[in-house]
C-alpha cells in the first residue's frame, strides 16, 4: 500500500501516462459463465461443484500465485502473465498477458479457454461467454465473497432509481474486453477519441444478451440495458473524450468530479468512502481526515466503467462478449481501428461530428433496437460497415508489415454478415431458441458451451 501522501497534479497524471517505454500490444478478457449443463443454473461459489472448486483447481493444475478477499480465494495470477478471476456473482474471467498482435492473443486465449473448459467439466459444469447468464433469477445469486462487493451493493442502492439496476450488471452481465496501449500524449489523443466516438456503434452491432432468467426478455441486449441504472455518471459515454483535443488532464478534471465508492487501509481491508467526489476527498480527507493516496486514486480510476477505461492503457468495455466462436471478431475489430493510423483517423473523421446527447440517445435504443439504432440522424448500420471496412484495411496493413498472421482478418467476418443480413448475434440466438434448441436450457448450454 502506499504511503499516505498527499496527492499532487504529476500523481494524478501518472496512471494515465503510457507506461515508460510502452509499445503497442493486445490484451484480451473473456467473462465466462459456469453453469449447469442440464439446467443452464449458475455454479454457486460454494460447494464441492462450486466456482471456488474450480478456481482452486486452477491454481492446483496450472500453478500460480492466490488472490484472497478476507480469507476467501477470488482469483488467481498465473505463471508468465495471465490470470482467472471472479466477478460478484460467480462469473469467471480468463485474462491473457499482452501480446504482440491480436493473432497471438487470441490463440493464447482459445487455449486458456478451453483448458478451462475442460478443468469445469471435471465439477460437471459447462463453460459459457456471451453477454449475460442466459439462466437463472437475480434472487437467487451466491454473491462472491468478496468485501467490496458488499460495500459496492450498498452504495448502488443508496442511489435509488440510477442505481436500480447495479445487481443486475454485478451478477448477471458477460463481456469480451480488449486491451491496447498508446505510447504518447498525441497517440492518446487520436485512439481514445476515435474509441469513444465508434463505442455506441461497435455495442450496436454486438448485442447479444436476449435471454434473462430462462426467457426472452424484449431486448436485444438485456446488459446495455441494466448499465443503463448503474450510475450513469461513471459508465458508458466518456464525455471529455469526444473532444478532438482530448487529454489526460481532462479524463483527471472529469473523473475528480465523481464519488469515490470504497477505499482499502494499508491492512488490506475495505472500506466505503464518504461519498464526497474525489477532488472533495482531496480537500477534506477520507474518514480518518487522511488524504487519498496513489494506490486511492488508482482505485477510484477502477471504479469508472466508461466504454474505454483509461489507466496506461485503453480498455474496450462497452460491447456484449460474442458467441465462443466468435470471440476473436472483438479484439480484430478494435485492433483494426486503433493500430493503424489512417483507419483510426478515418473513423474518427466518420463519427466526430456526433454530439454527447446523440450518444446518449443512441445508448437507451440500442438495447432494444440493435443495429437498427440510430446515432443522431444516421443509421448505425452503415456506420457499422463503414467501421469493419477499416478495421479490415487496418488488419490487412498489419499483416503486410509483419504483424499478423494472415488469417486474422477473416475475424472480422461474423460481424460482415452481421451487417450484410441484418441479423445480430442476438437475433440468431432468439430464432435458435424457438428452433433447434425448442426453448431447452440443455441444448442451450451444449450450444453455446466452450
Amino acid at each position: 500500500m502506499s504511503q499516505r501522501r498527499p496527492l499532487d497534479e504529476a500523481a494524478l497524471r501518472t496512471p494515465l501516462t503510457p507506461a515508460p517505454h510502452a509499445v503497442e500490444q493486445v490484451g484480451v478478457e473473456v467473462e465466462c459463465a459456469l453453469l449447469d449443463p442440464e439446467t443452464g443454473i449458475p455454479a454457486r461459489y460454494h460447494g464441492r461443484c462450486g466456482v471456488r472448486a474450480v478456481l482452486k483447481a486452477v491454481l492446483r493444475d496450472w500453478g500460480g500465485e492466490p488472490a484472497y478477499d478476507a480469507g476467501q480465494l477470488t482469483g488467481v495470477h498465473l505463471p508468465g502473465g495471465g490470470s482467472v478471476t471472479l466477478e460478484h456473482g460467480g462469473q469467471i474471467e480468463y485474462s491473457s498477458r499482452p501480446a504482440p498482435g491480436v493473432g497471438r492473443a487470441v490463440d493464447e486465449v482459445r487455449a486458456a479457454l478451453a483448458r478451462l473448459a475442460d478443468l469445469a467439466a471435471r465439477f460437471d459444469l459447462a463453460l459459457v461467454p456471451g453477454g449475460n447468464m442466459p439462466f437463472g433469477r437475480l434472487a437467487d445469486v451466491d454473491w462472491v465473497p468478496m468485501t467490496r462487493g458488499a460495500i459496492m451493493r450498498q452504495y448502488f442502492a443508496d442511489l435509488g432509481p440510477s442505481g436500480a439496476r447495479a445487481p443486475h450488471v454485478m451478477a448477471q452481465s458477460l463481456s469480451t474486453q480488449v486491451t491496447l496501449d498508446f505510447v504518447s500524449p498525441g497517440d492518446f489523443t487520436h485512439k481514445l477519441r476515435m474509441q469513444t466516438a465508434a463505442a455506441p456503434v461497435v455495442s450496436a452491432l454486438l448485442v447479444n444478451s436476449p435471454i434473462h432468467e430462462g426467457r426472452p426478455c424484449g431486448l436485444l441486449s438485456h446488459r446495455s440495458w441494466a448499465w443503463l441504472r448503474m450510475d450513469p455518471r461513471r459508465h458508458g459515454l466518456l464525455t471529455p473524450a469526444l473532444r478532438p483535443d482530448v487529454t489526460a488532464e481532462d479524463i483527471v478534471d472529469w473523473a475528480l468530479r465523481i464519488p469515490l465508492i470504497h477505499y482499502r487501509t494499508d491492512d488490506g481491508s475495505y472500506h466505503r468512502a464518504p461519498g464526497s467526489t474525489f477532488a472533495d476527498l482531496l480537500r477534506d480527507g477520507l474518514h480518518d481526515g487522511a488524504p487519498p493516496t496513489p494506490d486511492d486514486w488508482a482505485g477510484h480510476l477502477d471504479q469508472l466503467w466508461t466504454d474505454t477505461r483509461v489507466r496506461r492503457t485503453l480498455e474496450l468495455r462497452g460491447a456484449d462478449g460474442p458467441p465462443q466462436q466468435h470471440i476473436a471478431a472483438l479484439p480484430a475489430l478494435w485492433t483494426g481501428l486503433t493500430y493503424h493510423p489512417e483507419s483510426c483517423q478515418a473513423a474518427w473523421d466518420l463519427l466526430a461530428h456526433h454530439t454527447a446527447d446523440d450518444h446518449r440517445a443512441a445508448r437507451i435504443e440500442l438495447p432494444a433496437r440493435g443495429l437498427d439504432t440510430r446515432l443522431g440522424n444516421t443509421p448505425v448500420r452503415p456506420l457499422a460497415a463503414e467501421l469493419l471496412r477499416l478495421a479490415r484495411v487496418g488488419l490487412n496493413a498489419r499483416v503486410t508489415a509483419g504483424l499478423e498472421p494472415p488469417h486474422v482478418p477473416a475475424y472480422l467476418d461474423p460481424l460482415d454478415e452481421i451487417v450484410t443480413t441484418g441479423r445480430t448475434f442476438a437475433e440468431q440466438c432468439l430464432t435458435r431458441r424457438h428452433g433447434e434448441l425448442d426453448t431447452n436450457p440443455a441444448r442451450y448450454v451444449a450450444a453455446y458451451r466452450i
